[in-house]
Parts: C-alpha cells; structure tokens; sequence
C-alpha cells in the first residue's frame, strides 16, 4: 500500500470522524460518509500495486508536458519498485514527456544498468536520482526537470520568500543547494553531493541548475509539489519584478498552511485531479 503515514515535518491534526466512523487526516476529507472522493488505494499483491505506481509514473510524464515542463531529453522521474525496492522505474531517455507511456518506461538499478525495458536510461537522471534513493532508503519518488521559472529563481541562490499561501506549502521544506551549481551532474561524485543535502526537504532548489523534489509518499506527491514549486517561483519572480517588497506570511500563519494544504497527503490528493483527466483524454498512456 501507498505509505500514507506523515513525514517528519507533517503535522498530525486531530479530526472528527466522518458520518460512518472512519478516520480523517485532513480538513478536505469529507466528513459526510458515501460521497465520491479519492481514496488512498490498497493492493493485494505487488503486481497490483507495480502496475498502479506505473501508470501514475506515466501520468506525472503527461503532466509535465502539459505544463511546458520539456527540454530536449533533459527531466527524469523515479519511482521504487514494491517488489524491488532497490529498483526504480523511469522515463525513457529521448523520448518526449507526452508520449511515455506504460510500455516504454525502464526499470534500472543503482548502478545504472536497465534491468527491464528497451531504451537507455538518462546518465544525469541516474546519478542524481540513484543517489538520492540509496542515500535515503525511505524516499519513494523523485522528479527533475529544466523549467524556466525554477530555473531562473534558482540562479538568486535564495530560498523562496513566504508570500502566499502556495509557498507555505514549503514552508522549512525546501533547501537551496550551491554544491555543484551549474555543472552537469553526470559523474557520480555530483551527484552524491546533491544527495546527501536533500535530506528530507519536499523541495531544492539546486543554484543555477533547477527544481527537483523529492516524496517518500507517491510519485503523485513528488510531481505534484514540482508544479506547485515551480509556481511558487513564477510567482516570487513575477513579485520581484514590481520592485514593491512583499507583505510575508507570519510564521504562525506560514505553519499554519503548510500543516493543512502542503502535507504528502494533500499532494497526493492534488495529483488525482490530473491524473483523472490526463487518463480520461489519453488513454494512449496505458499503452
């Protein structure tokens, strides 16, 4: 099953139950029992949950083009194997995020070596990625990609500014990184580097590279932060560009929003809503 439980930074929050009894940790659980929502799912064996982690893998890939996320062959999205957990699925080097699909994704090792699948894995993808699983055994799911906000914010070398409700959701979750700015991580050294400064924010923000994040809940979780992180960015750029200084959320507040609307749940919880349309209007992806 999809580890539901709250990371370190999470804030358990005490709730009612809904109408019929069961428990709820969050405020966006409905409290009356028997409307549509999306559950949390669970599985009866590793194929089924294998088969699920896939095809929310291939809809992160979807997602990130529909949000311009592309360029060129650069951007990789992991997820551990249930079975094998020292394996990880990914998209397959070359080919455009809109069309990876359930059968041309790859299941590689952290050594770098493609254990299933036809295509060849992106070298910078596996260093960083590999590195950032065998140093964190418990972080399911990561994504990378070369976007133009992210990029851009990330060249301040400063963290983001608390100054909307958005950014709170990385409220003491997110890290700027300068060990090896710019360069291309491709040696393995680079990447260790990075890695072992992840630690456990949700998102980084590597100087003169770009956004990457890091779930230990779902690939769900991990893509839908990236959007939101590279949001956040555009944001504080398009705030910057005023020349006004920002009214900050107070630290209480801060807190606050990021306890209700930035846990792993809620990415999770975000992520459905384009994972039922991206599968609705492109069926191709189960492919």
């Amino acid at each position: 099953m999809l580890n539901d439980h709250a990371h370190d930074g999470d804030v358990a929050i005490d709730l009612p139950n809904d109408s019929a009894g069961r428990k709820r940790t969050s405020i966006y659980q409905p409290e009356q029992a028997g409307l549509i929502f999306p559950e949390i799912p669970h599985f009866a064996s590793h194929a089924e949950e294998r088969e699920y982690r896939k095809q929310h893998l291939v809809a992160a890939c979807r997602a990130f083009a529909m949000h311009g996320f592309d360029y060129g062959f650069a951007g990789h999205l992991t997820i551990r194997d249930p079975e094998r957990p020292e394996l990880y699925w990914t998209n397959p080097m070359c080919v455009h995020f809109s069309q990876v699909r359930m059968s041309n994704l790859i299941l590689a090792d952290h050594k770098g070596d493609v254990v299933e699948g036809r295509y060849a894995i992106n070298r910078a993808g596996f260093v960083l990625h590999a590195a950032v699983h065998d140093e964190y055994p418990d972080v399911m799911a990561m994504c990378h990609a070369h976007t133009t906000y992210g990029t851009a914010w990330c060249a301040t070398g400063r963290p983001l500014d608390m100054i909307s409700q958005d950014a709170a959701a990385f409220y003491n979750s997110h890290a700027v990184i300068g060990a090896s700015a710019g360069a291309v991580a491709v040696e393995k050294a680079s990447g260790l580097s990075v890695a072992q400064q992840i630690g456990r924010n949700r998102g980084v923000l590597h100087q003169n590279h770009g956004l990457l994040t890091c779930s230990r809940h779902s690939i769900d979780d991990a893509a839908f932060w990236f959007i939101a992180l590279e949001r956040a960015c555009q944001q504080q750029l398009l705030v910057e560009a005023t020349g006004i200084k920002p009214q900050l959320l107070s630290e209480k507040t801060a807190r606050y929003s990021r306890e209700h609307v930035g846990s792993d749940y809620i990415g999770w919880l975000h992520f459905q809503t384009l994972y039922s349309h991206i599968a609705e209007t492109q069926p191709d992806m189960f492919d």
